[in-house]
């Protein structure tokens, strides 16, 4: 799959807004996809993708499967992050993973550096706690990346946990190159593996060795520009208070109808039919043999 153009980034960051914003209203997917399909650039290849989803979301309901068949349009990341919304069922939800990718595609639009998009990335799917190992084949599988990059991403899968993240980062930066270079006195020292960051990015990952990545990735948010991450919604306690209500509620209109039917039968027992709670001779197995009779012999 080859890197598309940015006019391609731009209207897929108008989708996934537009796809989010109308869920939110309240409109069913399958109206939201015929309708910004129509709204899409004609130019662009969206609108085929869009036709393409709109089918197999009538069939089965999913988005995630269907991301994953176009692989000549939309990244095994896109595909991974809807999947993973479609699976979690309310910690991850579907607005957010929409929000992820229109933030992606607007940084993609403007033809990032690939430790931007990397940092991106790897950050959405720590922060969502979307699972290392899947979530890293699928980023080593965008064309945004060349084969160093995928090599590495794929060695981070056996290194995380054992080393710091930042460290994974310095020791991959012209920063580190520079330093070994004024250590060792050595002008022509040469890394072991391709440098993959900037001087930049290693200075601030030095500066956070032995912190939480979270500040890490705050850092080169304030410093070098790199997108931010949209957070996990926190709770609404006005929400959780409404839907409260709302399920007494239900109850209350439930009580109400068992009185209405009650009163509305006449006689001394207040609207119980007691005939309906007595059990039938012909609804049993009958009446035991020898029931009533003595069980001493006479």
């Amino acid at each position: 799959m080859p890197v598309l153009e940015s006019e391609e980034y731009i209207e897929q960051a108008y989708f996934f807004h537009a796809f989010r914003e109308r869920l939110l209203d309240g409109m069913p997917a399958q109206d939201v996809l015929a309708q910004v399909g129509q709204e899409l650039l004609s130019t662009t290849r969206l609108p085929l993708a869009v036709s393409f989803l709109l089918t197999e979301i009538k069939l089965s309901g999913l988005m995630g499967p269907a991301l994953q068949r176009l692989t000549h349009y939309f990244t095994p990341f896109q595909a991974f992050v809807l999947e993973r919304a479609e699976q979690e069922q309310g910690r991850f939800t579907f607005d957010q993973a929409l929000l992820i990718l229109e933030r992606e595609a607007n940084y993609r639009a403007q033809s990032p550096p690939r430790p931007g998009l990397f940092v991106y990335q790897f950050e959405a799917i720590a922060r969502n706690r979307l699972g290392y190992q899947p979530g890293l084949a699928a980023m080593a599988g965008d064309p945004a990346y060349d084969d160093d990059w995928r090599e590495y991403i794929l060695t981070l899968s056996s290194r995380l946990g054992d080393v710091d993240f930042a460290d994974l980062i310095y020791v991959r930066s012209a920063y580190f190159v520079v330093e070994q270079r004024r250590r060792r006195r050595d002008p022509d020292y040469q890394p072991k593996f391709p440098t993959l960051f900037g001087e930049k990015e290693g200075k601030i990952a030095r500066a956070n060795r032995g912190r939480d990545p979270m500040f890490l990735f705050s850092a080169l948010q304030r410093q070098l520009g790199y997108p931010e991450v949209p957070r996990p919604r926190r709770p609404d306690e006005l929400e959780a208070r409404v839907a409260l209500l709302e399920q007494r509620i239900k109850e209350l209109e439930n009580r109400l109808k068992l009185l209405e039917s009650e009163g509305a039968s006449p006689g001394p027992s207040a609207g119980i039919n007691l005939a309906e709670l007595t059990v039938k001779p012909e609804d049993t197995a009958g009446v035991p043999s020898g029931w009533g009779q003595s069980s001493l012999a006479d």
